[in-house]
């Protein structure tokens, strides 16, 4: 992949392999588990030691969506992070793509998981867009849950601010399916410029996703999910994601209810945990220790 890339994408071939070698360098740090869930075989990856931290990734995405925060994190908590069922190196169920009983298959999936992994005591959950409104499904189903945070999450049914029409990447091979790629991270995950790391991630993410997560992400189910939850929460955005706006948001998922933490964070979009990582990884630390 690195050579095709690296002819398709005015990104330096150096940049390419380096971005390569990171992911495959914390893969290999990571003890792999296959646990088959529900008939239904996942991929979790596991770092550090400490208290569990559940890591939640987002839609059209995997493990990777955390590649900038799984290092820092791990060197407070035990970080565990799968690949959704119909993600990344996970299998899928049988139901079909859009089928209505394929989200709570997943979170039950999640649980068997967390469970199995993280048999007794305190942990903590972490969910990023997709992942945040699953991770909030999940969060009342763990009574050893001690707190939750939610990046850039989905399910809070509020305005939107895109900023362009996506590409169909599918429709296109070669050159110009990495092009439409690399336009729709720059347009939906990132304020800024995409780099050959967050292109690859993107990209691979992409080209393994088979569950169909846009209209549950789009939903207002967040918001019944945590109407009764009574665990701290800690929400965060970045400034110019355009899957919210902020402050709304985090107004409608506050509920008004103590314990709910909310930050904005400049100079990130959707991706905030990637464009913003040692703020994240430094607010993440300090307020999941805080318990």
């Amino acid at each position: 992949m690195t050579e095709t890339l690296a002819q398709m994408i005015a990104f330096p071939p150096d940049e390419i392999q380096a971005a390569a070698a990171l992911i495959a360098d914390c893969d290999r740090r990571a003890t792999h588990h296959v646990l088959d869930l529900g008939g239904c075989e996942t991929r979790w990856r596991v770092w550090g030691s400490g208290t569990p931290l559940v890591l939640i990734h987002g839609g059209h995405g995997a493990w990777t969506h955390w590649i900038r925060n799984i290092e820092a994190l791990a060197a407070h908590f035990r970080v565990i992070v799968p690949d959704l069922a119909g993600f990344g190196d996970s299998a899928d169920f049988a139901a079909a793509a859009h089928a209505p009983e394929r989200l709570e298959l997943l979170v039950e999936s999640l649980r068997l998981g967390v469970e199995h992994l993280a048999p007794e005591g305190p942990l903590h959950l972490a969910g990023f867009s997709f992942g945040g409104a699953v991770a909030g499904l999940l969060a009342p189903r763990l009574p050893r849950l001690e707190r939750l945070a939610l990046l850039g999450c989905g399910g809070h049914g509020g305005a939107r601010r895109d900023k362009q029409a996506l590409h169909d990447w599918r429709a296109h091979e070669g050159a110009q399916r990495w092009q439409a790629l690399l336009q729709n991270v720059e347009a939906f995950m990132l304020a800024g410029p995409a780099d050959a790391l967050a292109l690859q991630v993107h990209g691979q993410a992409c080209e393994r996703t088979r569950f169909r997560s846009k209209a549950i992400s789009r939903s207002p189910l967040l918001l019944q999910a945590l109407q009764d939850f009574d665990k701290p929460v800690l929400l965060v955005w970045g400034e110019d994601d355009v899957t919210a706006i902020p402050a709304e948001a985090a107004q409608a998922l506050s509920q008004q209810r103590p314990g709910r933490d909310w930050t904005i964070l400049a100079g990130a979009g959707h991706w905030v945990q990637y464009e913003r990582p040692e703020a994240v990884n430094t607010l993440l630390a300090s307020w999941l220790q805080a318990a």
